[in-house]
């Protein structure tokens, strides 16, 4: 008998159990669909009523040509190429890039050494440095300290790592909003651990109830859940809303009070959208600036941060950075612990959390550079928001609540028996179905709100508002002409 022929010792029966029970709905059937598109596409095979897949299904701005920004790929291109400092070579170099990329560079290989090597296993001590007074300045003047400060791949490895820190066995919970980012339920199933579920409320602009959040945990209590932590990603995602300085201080409160680790989910904090009314307040400044000293020394918080959504957009260079408050110190051997068996996050995503958490300043050769770029592309994402959340509630049976911030819009489906019937025949989920028919009439890729859980009997789609400016019209035209014909098809 030949190998082939025996059963693989591994093979979908013997492979960890707990893997079958993860699904991650942005990256799953809908985007391998779209991937065999683009592909049919580039070949010229296939019959297409359109010439592209557009990828709203995951925030990665530089897919969708979203423009690095220029001070951090010149740095980068510095770090990569150490040879271009060298001495002889400077006054040729220094025609090329501006003084300021020149000197960071030269400062960072300072304390780097080279790209190449591993760092630190909890990241460049400079760099965590860096992050360490980003996050001092941004919270009006609450010291960091440096040393509690973890350098990750993304923000995604930090949040994996804390959950396996606070997964002690399958009674425990971990509180997660609905809708959610999958990466959290996805997480909680590989680990084993109970996601104790709490109900964003849609009719009030996906805000976050107190009284929502006790029932959750009581009864996940009374059921013989470990609850452990909460979990909350604001600005949110996939709905976009900002909390208030008055709810982060509740939601501390609470967590004081129930004894539950705060796990803040910010990687969105610079896509804000209406600033004036609704600021992006830390939970870090929040828990800082509590009245009570029992709650500031008290309440055990994990902030996240990355580099790959705001402006910056760097997905592909995976870097992030997570804060640690108030945790014991036998907890931070553990997490650097585990952090040293992935030896160090890669360094050019550390590279890009430096320039990320310290651009250029008033006076520098590439300030007003910088900062037109910064202003452009923001200025742009909220352009792009709005004119989407105003397509979404012109079209018949969809409301859509406004994004506050982050990069999505979760617009509300109503959908007839018909589509109901016809999406459990396709083994389904009704908005699944619809999101299917989307891809199939117009290469636009979005994520089912059944991906990311919603109150029974409704129905949703998260879209990115990423698509290039200039052809963002033709994207939503798209998009409202696809969803008459669908309810024409399925009155």
């Amino acid at each position: 008998m030949t190998i082939a022929a025996k059963e693989r010792v591994l093979n979908i029966n013997t492979i960890n159990p707990l893997i079958k029970n993860v699904e991650y709905a942005v990256r799953g059937k809908l985007a391998i669909r779209a991937e065999e598109i683009r592909s049919d596409l580039e070949k010229g095979q296939g019959k297409y009523g359109f010439d592209r897949v557009v990828s709203c299904n995951i925030g990665n701005p530089q897919q969708l040509n979203q423009t690095p920004i220029t001070f951090f790929r010149q740095v980068a291109s510095l770090c990569d190429n150490p040879d271009l400092l060298k001495k002889e070579n400077l006054a040729l170099v220094s025609q090329l890039y501006p003084s300021d990329a020149i000197t960071r560079a030269q400062t960072l290989l300072k304390s780097i050494g080279s790209v190449g090597a591993y760092s630190h296993s909890q990241g460049v001590p400079h760099i965590r440095d860096t992050v360490a007074q980003f996050i001092k300045e941004r919270d009006g003047g609450h010291a960091s300290d440096a040393s509690h400060i973890f350098l990750t791949q993304g923000a995604s490895s930090g949040v994996q790592t804390l959950l396996s820190m606070l997964t002690e066995n399958e009674h425990s919970g971990i509180m997660i909003p609905i809708p959610q980012y999958p990466l959290y339920s996805a997480t909680l199933a590989l680990y084993g651990a109970v996601p104790v579920n709490y109900y964003l409320d849609e009719t009030t602009g996906w805000s976050l109830d107190i009284a929502q959040l006790t029932e959750s945990v009581t009864s996940a209590r009374k059921q013989g859940t470990d609850v452990k932590a909460l979990v909350i990603i604001n600005p949110g995602n996939p709905t976009g809303q900002c909390l208030t300085a008055e709810n982060l201080k509740e939601i501390i409160t609470f967590c004081y009070e129930q004894r539950l680790v705060l796990l803040a989910d910010e990687v969105y904090q610079t896509n804000i959208y209406e600033p004036e009314t609704r600021p992006f307040v830390s939970f870090k400044k929040a828990l800082m600036d509590h009245p009570s000293a029992e709650v500031r020394e008290g309440v055990e918080l994990v902030s996240f941060h990355s580099i790959s959504k705001g402006m910056v957009g760097e997905c592909g260079r995976r870097g992030g950075y997570f804060e640690c408050v108030n945790l014991d110190s036998q907890v931070l051997d553990q997490i650097y612990k585990m952090s040293s068996v992935s030896l160090c996050p890669n360094l050019h995503g550390q590279i890009l959390v430096d320039l990320m958490c310290n651009p250029p300043r008033v006076g520098e050769a590439s300030y007003e550079s910088y900062s037109n770029e910064i202003k452009t592309i923001y200025e742009s994402l909220r352009r792009r928001s709005k004119k989407l959340e105003d397509v979404f509630n012109k079209m018949e049976g969809v409301s859509c609540q406004s994004a506050q911030g982050s990069m999505y819009l979760f617009p509300q489906v109503t959908l007839s028996q018909k589509v109901v019937d016809a999406a459990a025949k396709e083994g389904l989920a009704p908005d699944a179905y619809y999101s299917h028919a989307m891809l199939e009439a117009t290469g636009v890729c979005v994520v089912p709100g059944s991906g990311f859980g919603q109150k029974e009997n409704t129905w949703h789609f998260r879209s990115t508002f990423l698509p290039e400016e200039h052809l963002f019209d033709q994207f939503c035209s798209g998009i409202e002409k696809f969803h008459s014909d669908f309810l024409q098809k399925h009155v």
